[in-house]
């Protein structure tokens, strides 16, 4: 049999992790991606894919075991999507975190010897989330379930505890499930797009502790839904909120456009920074509260404001940026595509106080040169925020005409942040002067950045 074919058999090295999360290694100069993996493992692998250049494979044994393999601390962690790297240990995770980063500005943005400084670790790699979204099924014999999605399919992993989010969760996840069974209430089937119930979304303020509770359902009208909100709040006094979120559409989506108050307030709120926010069941909000303070002060130590200063957030969301930022400057805008996103911003300003801001929704390209316009003064400064996709290109268009003195850049994904750097380098003539990593995604391959620029 041809060792390179699929379903062969090969004894490989694992030497690296990619940004996919997947261990690496090579079999005669080819390339073989291996999950569930740790570099410096020998496994025994079966071939999934094999193309000519590269190939997939699933491991059938593990001959000798990396120095930097642990024991994972979730039972089902080589079964459940929601992190792959919980039998990496923290500093081998680390590493390959910096190194992904300095791999994607290298090899995407082009950037020679980019100074990418060390990676931010947390200290709290596990029960750090302050916010988890969790898909509901029910099991053969007609138990609801919930959890993550096993890695690349749609059959759900049910949990009843995940030792990533914050542990005050963990009894809200198990017993509302319980509740949801002993109510009826029919869950949805994506296959058939039937039935109600599609996600659990529970939050927790990490300073207030304060938590908000959320149905994803198809439907508004869950019978006696009333009665069950008053005793889950009766049942948890930090529990400030239940809502139910509608989302009837045939889509990946996990939230829709409008969310009932069933019991309780809309929103928790949170310290972030030394202010107060309001955060709503479907605001963005970073999952990592701590790790997201230490990178605000990054900033800010970066940027030594004086007083005098004009910023434009652009992708503000709530302001978790422009308020800490406002703080310091003469006067900031942001910019949000989502007119809730705003609205909730003006609201999170007013409660702390903060008058010297503004907050704009629409397209965030088209708002950025209309913004700019409006200043009374020289723009001084653009932040930029993106989702993962990076930015719009009419927005980085807008840049290189603005050619504000500084950009500051946070990005959750290094392979779009060094794309779009490259073209703020190439085409307005932008020096990137450091690129500071932190670790928001403990246990996952993700990793944040901030990066600095100047005109």
């Amino acid at each position: 049999m041809d060792q390179w074919q699929q379903g062969a058999t090969l004894d490989i090295d694992v030497t690296d992790l990619t940004s996919s999360g997947d261990g690496l290694g090579r079999w005669q100069e080819r390339v073989v991606f291996v999950p569930n993996t740790v570099p410096g493992d020998r496994v025994r692998v079966r071939l999934v894919q094999a193309k000519p250049a590269f190939g997939r494979a699933q491991v059938k044994q593990l001959l000798a075991a990396s120095p930097d393999r642990i024991r994972a601390a979730c039972i089902v962690a080589d079964k459940c999507g929601g992190c792959q790297w919980q039998s990496v240990n923290y500093p081998a995770q680390l590493a390959a975190k910096q190194q992904q980063v300095v791999d994607a500005f290298s090899r995407i943005g082009g950037f020679e010897n980019p100074n990418v400084l060390p990676i931010l670790g947390s200290d709290a790699p596990l029960g750090y989330r302050n916010k988890a979204t969790y898909p509901l099924g029910r099991s053969p014999e007609g138990q609801v379930k919930a959890g993550y999605f096993r890695q690349g399919s749609h059959k759900l992993v049910n949990l009843n505890q995940c030792p990533v989010q914050d542990e005050r969760l963990n009894p809200l996840l198990a017993e509302v499930k319980r509740d949801i069974q002993e109510r009826g209430w029919s869950v949805y089937n994506e296959a058939k797009h039937q039935g109600r119930l599609r996600h659990l979304a529970l939050r927790v303020g990490r300073r207030t502790g304060q938590q908000l509770l959320t149905l994803v359902s198809t439907a508004p009208n869950l019978k006696d839904i009333e009665l069950q909100a008053q005793e889950w709040r009766e049942r948890y006094p930090a529990l400030v909120g239940v809502c139910v979120n509608l989302n009837p559409d045939k889509t990946n989506a996990i939230f829709g456009a409008e969310t009932l108050v069933i019991d309780g307030v809309p929103y928790l709120e949170e310290i972030f920074a030394g202010l107060r926010f309001q955060i709503h069941a479907t605001t963005f909000f970073q999952v990592n509260t701590e790790q997201a303070e230490r990178v605000l002060q990054v900033i800010l130590d970066e940027l030594r404001l004086t007083g005098s200063e004009t910023i434009i957030d652009a992708y503000c969301g709530v302001g978790t940026l422009t308020l800490p930022l406002a703080q310091q400057a003469e006067r900031v805008m942001g910019l949000e595509v989502q007119p809730e996103a705003v609205a909730q911003g003006l609201a999170n300003a007013g409660l702390n106080g903060i008058d010297n801001v503004e907050f704009r929704a629409g397209d965030v390209g088209t708002q950025l040169t209309e913004a700019a316009a409006s200043l009374s003064n020289p723009l001084d400064i653009v932040v930029l925020d993106p989702p993962r996709k990076g930015c719009d290109r009419p927005l980085l268009d807008a840049l290189v005409e603005l050619r504000p003195p500084r950009i500051v850049y946070m990005s959750c994904d290094p392979a779009t942040l060094a794309r779009d750097l490259k073209i703020l380098r190439d085409e307005g003539g932008y020096t990137l002067t450091k690129v500071q990593p932190a670790d928001f995604f403990a246990q996952t391959p993700h990793v944040e950045c901030v990066a600095f620029l100047v005109a």
